[in-house]
């Protein structure tokens, strides 16, 4: 049976998944990412695990290639470049050091992109030639695919919307700059607005006994469910901020649909209700009721590990 190997590279764990062309993950693990200083030893340990697995494993596989989503990787290099949550630093030639150990085709992108391709081959966009794909975790990453093609851009790196400025002198971001998307809308911005809202307000909330180290996410979709005020207000600041740079990007591509995916897209009206009316109060005209506003339809799949798989099968098929 012909499957394709995908894999998911965090800053904590890396995932694994043995994934077939209908997208049935039979085999999945995992790694820890930062027990491993450097890309040569990392490699070593996937591979031993890989390997572990086809040695055990009953079935007949024909393992076609290995499809990669990393944080600042890159589609068109096959590196991994300066990415500010892994020990490797500068710029890793990562898919020439996994070809040389696994003697396989390699196609290595970021994240997000992953998660795109996996909603277009696997999810909800089957039929979708333009749309967006927004992924709410610890950060704010996107996908953009234009005319049935994901946009890469000159240098591998377009479509770092959690890095768009949306507050002038706002945040400050992992990246280094201020006021970037993703420090106000992601599993971690929503926590720092909880935090915000706490000083300012003198609502009663049950976050009021709760540390920023022991509050997540999922905690302010449940307190939100039982009418927490401190909550209600972060999800729909949250949303209008979300909201209103989606309408930009809009603006832009023009997509069919923009799919949410992560943690954070979870938490469901809570977070698509603010984002979907402050989207349509800032599209123009011509935009307005034509986008969907979509979970993603892999939303309780491992879309990284999906999403990294489709990307070897759409390289074999183009």
């Amino acid at each position: 049976m012909e499957a394709v190997i995908g894999i998911d590279i965090g800053g904590t764990f890396t995932k694994i998944g043995v994934v077939d062309r209908e997208g049935n993950l039979f085999y999945e693990n995992s790694i820890k990412t930062d027990k491993y200083d450097d890309p040569l030893s990392f490699v070593s340990a996937l591979h031993e695990v890989i390997q572990s697995f086809l040695a055990d494993t009953g079935k007949s596989l024909d393992i076609r290639g290995i499809g990669f989503g990393a944080p600042n990787g890159n589609y068109y290099s096959g590196t991994i470049e300066h990415a500010p949550n892994l020990a490797w630093k500068g710029i890793v030639p990562f898919a020439d050091i996994v070809k040389s150990r696994f003697q396989l085709p390699v196609v290595l992108t970021n994240d997000a992109n992953a998660a795109a391709i996996g909603e277009m081959v696997f999810g909800s966009a089957k039929d979708m030639k333009n749309f967006l794909m927004i992924t709410l975790g610890t950060g704010l990453g996107s996908g953009l695919v234009v005319n049935g093609g994901l946009v890469y851009g000159h240098d591998g790196f377009a479509g770092e919307l959690g890095h768009i400025c949306v507050v002038e002198k706002g945040r400050q971001c992992g990246c280094g700059m201020q006021g970037c998307l993703e420090t106000y809308v992601s599993a971690t911005g929503i926590k720092r607005t909880v935090f915000d809202l706490l000083a300012t307000e003198t609502s009663p909330s049950i976050f009021r006994k709760i540390s920023f180290s022991e509050l997540d996410s999922r905690q302010i979709f449940l307190a939100a469910n039982n009418g927490d005020p401190i909550a209600v207000k972060a999800f729909e600041i949250t949303g209008e901020i979300l909201g209103k740079s989606l309408a930009a990007t809009v603006a832009h591509i023009s997509p069919e649909a923009i799919f949410l995916f992560g943690g954070l897209a979870l938490a469901g009206d809570w977070i698509f209700n603010p984002t979907k009316k402050a989207m349509e109060e800032y599209l123009l005209p011509v935009y307005r009721n034509k986008v969907k506003l979509l979970p993603s339809g892999l939303l309780h799949k491992n879309i990284a590990v999906l999403g990294a798989a489709a990307l070897v099968w759409k390289e074999l098929d183009d």
